[in-house]
């Protein structure tokens, strides 16, 4: 049966109890609360939930994950950063970022990152929990991408772009230095095609879970106070892969 959170108490159920259909649905309820966003990442689930829906929980079996030391980065791709044409900076705009990646997309129908869900987000980056990686072009904000910084783990949680490669660009450089500070693994959660061809693979929930026992507590180097000029992206340290990502997070 689906657990229903009480917003008085911060405790998850075992994420063996997730179900199997739909995939990994784990719990429902509660509220939006830093805390309680904290205590999800930690426990090992997320929300996502539509307008009209209670807020739902999620811990998928599969887990889609990348692990830095496999990003795969494309020549085409490569020769984008080198040409210089964005500029990218860490937590420079975290409120825009995130209007940008809830704003509406063609291919989907609404967004899941609603007005609450902002504000939520907007907490955790006051409290230093979530990060945003914005990419210029000149004096506009041309993609970007945001999620939450924990240990030596990084969540992602969605990335836009208005101009091509943008947001290629901004998660390129975001894996290299997360890379360069010691971070073991981004949680892609679900997979999609675009993470696929950086080299996101799945794990099992189990092993997932392991990394989190492991790794939520050990320091990182990591420094987001960061701002690069173009070109300078530090992705010189990843392999290259031929074919190139071929749509959005």
């Amino acid at each position: 049966m689906l657990t229903w959170l009480k917003r008085d108490d911060l405790i998850f159920p075992p994420l063996e109890r997730a179900l199997r259909e739909p995939n990994g649905l784990l719990a429902a309820g509660g509220d939006l609360s830093a805390d309680r966003l904290i205590q999800a990442y930690r426990h090992g689930c997320f929300p996502w939930y539509q307008d009209g829906q209670p807020i739902l929980w999620w811990s998928p079996d599969p887990r889609t994950v990348l692990f830095p030391d496999e990003f795969h980065l494309s020549r085409s791709l490569a020769k984008c950063i080198r040409q210089g044409h964005y500029r990218v900076t860490f937590d420079r705009d975290f409120p825009a970022v995130i209007r940008a990646c809830a704003a509406p997309r063609d291919y989907a129908d609404g967004t899941w990152i609603t007005e609450a869900m902002q504000n939520a987000y907007l907490a955790l980056h006051q409290r230093g929990v979530a990060h945003s990686v914005e990419v210029w072009q000149d004096d506009q904000l041309v993609g970007g991408l945001y999620g939450l910084a924990m240990g030596q783990l990084f969540f992602g949680e969605s990335m836009f772009s208005r101009a091509d490669n943008a947001s290629k660009v901004g998660f390129a450089t975001l894996v290299a230095h997360l890379k360069h500070w010691g971070f073991v693994l981004i949680d892609c959660q679900m997979p999609t095609q675009h993470l696929q061809s950086f080299g996101a693979r799945p794990i099992s929930r189990t092993e997932f879970a392991r990394y989190l026992r492991h790794h939520l507590d050990r320091p990182s180097a990591a420094d987001w106070t960061v701002s690069l000029a173009p070109g300078a992206t530090n992705t010189s340290t990843v392999s290259q892969k031929n074919t190139p990502p071929t749509s959005e997070w």
